[in-house]
């Protein structure tokens, strides 16, 4: 696993939302070997740590040559960030460039989001 850095939560005592858009995401179809681009949204309610945002960067970069379904990067995105910083709450989600006429969006999430 990359390592995702973390920093202390500036206000553990509320619940409040962060959200991070990677409009650049890369990663291999295993099938074709063709690049696969997307969009990933992570969004989370920190507890005690939030993830840095260099590390987040080079984390996603690692997956640029990594062969990969899109089902699969999505859920070990949110696996491996979920595991990096123990949010309350955590989604990821995948909106990937359209391929051969089809367009998907993958969704995975984590813990139960305070209303």
């Amino acid at each position: 696993m990359f390592n995702i850095e973390t920093f202390p939560n500036p206000a553990p005592h509320r619940d409040y939302t962060i959200k991070h858009v990677c409009p650049e995401f890369t990663s291999v179809c295993p099938k074709t070997a063709q690049p696969d681009f997307a969009t990933i949204d992570l969004e989370y309610i920190p507890n005690k740590t939030c993830i840095e945002l260099k590390s987040l960067k080079l984390y996603y970069y690692s997956f640029r040559n990594e062969g990969i379904f899109y089902e699969a990067v999505t859920n070990r995105l949110l696996d491996e960030l979920s595991a990096a910083c123990s949010p309350r709450w955590m989604r990821v989600t995948g909106h990937f460039n359209v391929r051969g006429g089809i367009g998907s969006v993958i969704v995975a999430e984590t813990g139960k989001k305070p209303e």
